[in-house]
């Protein structure tokens, strides 16, 4: 009985605190500063440790970092396909010859795709961002805890307090959070008349302790540039919990693939109170069905803001890939949004290749937290004779420089698809124009010699024409 009465103390104990220090302040929207204490504590921990790395290495003298590299390879400037296989060829007049193929021809692809393989943008975008110190974590990319007992130390300790105290306590909130969503979105669809104002001030309690959940700190800059109503916002993409990053601040509907489980009641409890916009699988891949339903949306001004990843995949936050342009040609106001993660605390990053949902969110509450950055940018609007692509372009090149991020033309679909064919013909119609381009120009040229008018019909084959 003393046993059980002490087990349900604590219980009550730990709740009490739960939801005095961490429920309320979230449902409020206030903060004590705990969080922010938290992180200057874990940074000067950090500078200690990189103190005794570096005493410790060079005690043992050991290279206590790996090489690094900003992934930039020094190369000539870049010259055209008809330049290179003339030097490769090693006259320039054997392109003037009737058109034929020669084996020197095939070095200058063998060149660029080693070159491609050496300096590849894409594949080196969707691993986790590399750290040039360690910080605590087993999953950093060096064993520097084995220079020192100290740090050995320090990092078992780390361990306990990530796994015997945050991870529980941050599992603890999630579930909170999300049983709160579910019941409270429900609630709200029986009160029609409240329903909008209720339903936003539900859907940012039910965030705010999400974050909590991650220890996310933010930092919010411009918010007089916050998306309004009739708009799509539209951001980078890191991680799903982007969507919980931005919604922590105001209030978006959601575009999405419907899903099952428990992902599948969220959905299902969410649109109930609010405009969100779920397709079915096959919907997806209908275009013109997607747009008619973003466009109906956004032309509602009493719908809250759309809020669309249009990199359709995640990426390591060092870069930016294309932007789809489905939702930049809807006619609407985009409202861009940058966010910038801090690798320090840990790494925010989902590789959905390498980890499932469940491990992934293990990984992130096992983190000493979730810091990140958020800049509105001014509001975009197409110019006039601007298309879809180019309006996407603009966008996420002012994303990218807000950001510190790499603008990078390549399709993030990369990551799971292959190369697309139109690629490959495009090089393939490059080569062909060295040789049959030429071929032309020596037409044109021996119709000079003989005196004929270039647009003069009357020296062609009557039977050309047919």
């Amino acid at each position: 009985i003393s046993t059980l009465l002490c087990l349900g103390i604590s219980i009550t104990v730990w709740f009490t605190l739960l939801f005095v220090f961490i429920i309320m302040p979230a449902v409020l929207g206030v903060s004590f500063g705990i969080r922010s204490f938290y992180m200057r504590t874990l940074l000067k921990i950090f500078e200690w440790a990189t103190l005794r790395m570096e005493l410790g290495a060079k005690e043992k003298n050991q290279e206590l970092y790996k090489p690094y590299t900003n992934g930039i390879i020094a190369k000539e400037p870049p010259s055209s396909l008809q330049q290179e296989i003339q030097e490769l060829r090693g006259s320039a007049n054997s392109l003037r010859s009737e058109p034929e193929f020669e084996m020197a021809d095939i070095f200058y692809f063998c060149r660029r795709g080693v070159e491609s393989i050496v300096d590849d943008e894409v594949t080196k975008r969707f691993s986790a961002q590399e750290l040039k110190s360690w910080n605590l974590l087993t999953r950093s990319n060096y064993n520097f805890r084995h220079i020192s007992l100290r740090l050995t130390v320090l990092w078992g300790l780390g361990i306990l307090i990530r796994y015997g105290v945050l991870l529980p306590l941050r599992v603890t909130l999630a579930v909170t959070g999300i049983c709160l969503l579910l019941v409270l979105t429900t609630l709200v669809a029986f009160l029609p008349n409240a329903e909008s104002y209720l339903s936003e001030k539900v859907h940012l309690m039910c965030y705010r302790i999400c974050v909590r959940a991650l220890t996310a700190i933010i930092t919010y800059h411009n918010r007089e540039n916050k998306p309004k109503n009739g708009g799509i916002c539209v951001a980078n993409h890191t991680t799903p919990i982007d969507v919980i990053i931005l919604a922590n601040d105001g209030c978006y509907s959601l575009v999405g693939q419907v899903h099952g489980g428990l992902m599948g009641m969220v959905q299902r409890a969410m649109v109930k109170s609010s405009s969100h916009i779920w397709f079915e699988r096959s919907e997806v891949k209908d275009r013109h069905l997607v747009a008619k339903r973003l466009g109906d949306h956004v032309a509602d001004k009493t719908k809250q803001p759309i809020l669309v990843f249009p990199e359709g995949t995640c990426i390591n936050n060092t870069s930016v890939m294309m932007f789809k342009k489905g939702s930049f040609e809807i006619g609407c106001t985009v409202y861009p949004v940058a966010i910038k993660y801090d690798p320090r605390f840990g790494d925010a990053f989902w590789n959905s290749s390498k980890f499932g949902m469940v491990s992934y969110l293990l990984r992130m509450m096992s983190s000493w937290a979730i810091v990140c950055s958020v800049w509105y940018l001014p509001p975009m609007n197409r110019e006039e004779g601007e298309d879809a692509v180019q309006f996407a372009n603009r966008v996420k090149a002012a994303i990218a420089a807000q950001g510190g991020l790499v603008d990078l033309i390549w399709d993030g679909g990369l990551k799971r698809a292959k190369v697309k064919d139109v690629f490959k013909e495009e090089q393939q119609k490059l080569y062909s124009k060295v040789l049959v381009g030429d071929s032309e120009d020596q037409m044109e040229d021996k119709r000079s010699e003989d005196g004929t008018p270039e647009g003069d019909e009357s020296s062609k084959d009557p039977a050309e024409g047919q």
